[in-house]
């Protein structure tokens, strides 16, 4: 079955790449030459970098080849889904193009003189002589059908440019905008949660959500030093980290994360494994958030003053047998407290909600991060982003504050988010 999908998925990749040749290149220039040429080699050489980029960062490879590869590689995968987008919508404004082009060629074309048919002799109507028998007229000549004018070659090369051009454009300046958001940094967004169990006393907490940072071979230092000073601005109470903090090693990465040691909140930082922890050295990363001052809660539990905080690792963790276990989280607890469960994944909100959890705090989905990639990540997740209720318990998703695999956003905006914990007493 792998290969069979390995094989679909070649087959589907090769023939999207030849149908943006045809409309790009092919279409737009007037016969075999270097622009055709050039466009094969543009795309297949964007796909070879893309590819380099994914196997280099599994692979573990030279952390400077990792970023040599990243930027130019993961871009190339967001600019071709955009400009197989946009040549599609250009499907719809092509016979369109071509009808208005039509019309205003013919309205433009002067109108042909037409000769005034000779006037007719006097005297009586001649009587036709038959060729054959006495009495039959002789047939004239056919009448002349005249051919259907071919399609204008240089009308249609306009429109085709024409098309092309506003795709690329299209495609070019949305992945640049949304690169711009993920490099300019998450915005906060600010959420009210009422919970039944809270006391009077705790009514406000703020607790900042932050998941999904996914430092890398392109967002590295300067970028965790933006999330921890949006962070720090907000003046949390409570700090979660809610997985997929790195896609490296901590070899690699360890220096990139180093902005972590100056996150600030009165009770304290905390850190849950998310799945991209598990790609990268779980354990050793574990230990290392631990050394910049976070607390991990592996399948763990910690009484606050208010409420306990609960934290399940990531499910990937199971392939390692480190999988999430509510029981140890959650079994012994006080049911009649607030709990708030900390779990990377919107999908073990089920588990949460058949161990009373009042509240959920996850990530992982991106929003969907490139539109369409919502709707994948909407069939795949319970909840993609916001606030929803399952039964007694409820759910927050984040969309993260950084990007995996191309740094850019489509569609789901970058955020931390500051959950503000309400008393319904």
């Amino acid at each position: 079955m792998l290969i069979v999908f390995a094989l679909l998925a070649l087959t589907l990749l090769a023939a999207a790449n030849r149908y943006l040749w045809q409309r790009l290149f092919r279409d737009t220039t007037r016969g075999p030459g270097r622009a055709r040429r050039g466009g094969a080699t543009l795309l297949a050489g964007g796909w070879a970098l893309a590819i380099g980029a994914l196997v280099a960062e599994r692979a573990g490879a030279p952390f400077r080849l990792q970023q040599v590869l990243a930027w130019p590689g993961f871009l190339w995968l967001a600019l071709s889904v955009y400009l197989l987008l946009a040549v599609l919508a250009g499907e719809l404004v092509r016979p369109l193009l071509r009808r208005l082009l039509e019309r205003r060629a013919r309205a433009a074309a002067p109108a042909e003189a037409v000769p005034a048919p000779a006037p007719a002799p006097a005297g009586p109507d001649p009587v036709p002589v038959a060729a054959g028998r006495a009495g039959e007229a002789t047939p004239g000549p056919p009448p002349t059908t005249l051919p259907a004018a071919a399609p204008d070659p240089s009308r249609r090369l306009f429109v085709s440019r024409v098309v092309a051009g506003a795709a690329a454009a299209a495609a070019v300046g949305t992945v640049g905008y949304g690169t711009y958001g993920v490099l300019r940094g998450p915005r906060v967004k600010r959420v009210t949660v009422p919970l039944a169990k809270l006391p009077r006393a705790a009514h406000g907490s703020r607790i900042a959500v932050v998941s999904d940072i996914h430092l890398s071979p392109v967002l590295g230092r300067d970028f965790a030093q933006k999330v921890v000073d949006t962070i720090n601005g907000t003046q949390p109470d409570l700090i979660a980290v809610v997985g997929d903090l790195v896609d490296g090693s901590v070899k690699d990465l360890g220096p990139a994360a180093a902005p972590l040691a100056r996150l600030r909140a009165r009770h304290g930082s905390y850190f849950v494994t998310g799945n991209h922890e598990y790609f990268s050295g779980a354990g050793q990363w574990v230990e290392e958030v631990r050394r910049l001052g976070l607390d991990p809660l592996e399948n763990a539990r910690t009484e606050l003053p208010w409420f306990d905080l609960a934290g399940v690792n990531d499910i990937a963790g199971e392939s390692e047998g480190q999988g999430p276990d509510f029981a140890r989280a959650l079994g012994d607890r006080d049911t009649a407290r607030a709990c708030v469960l900390l779990a990377h994944q919107p999908v073990q909100i089920h588990d949460a909600v058949r161990h009373g959890v009042d509240l959920q705090l996850s990530g992982h989905t991106h929003g969907g991060q490139l539109w369409p990639g919502s709707l994948v990540a909407a069939a795949a997740n319970p909840t993609v982003a916001g606030l929803e209720r399952y039964g007694d318990t409820q759910l927050y998703v984040s969309r993260g504050a950084g990007a995996w695999g191309p740094p850019t956003r489509v569609g789901a905006p970058s955020d931390i988010t500051v959950v503000q914990l309400a008393s319904t007493r």
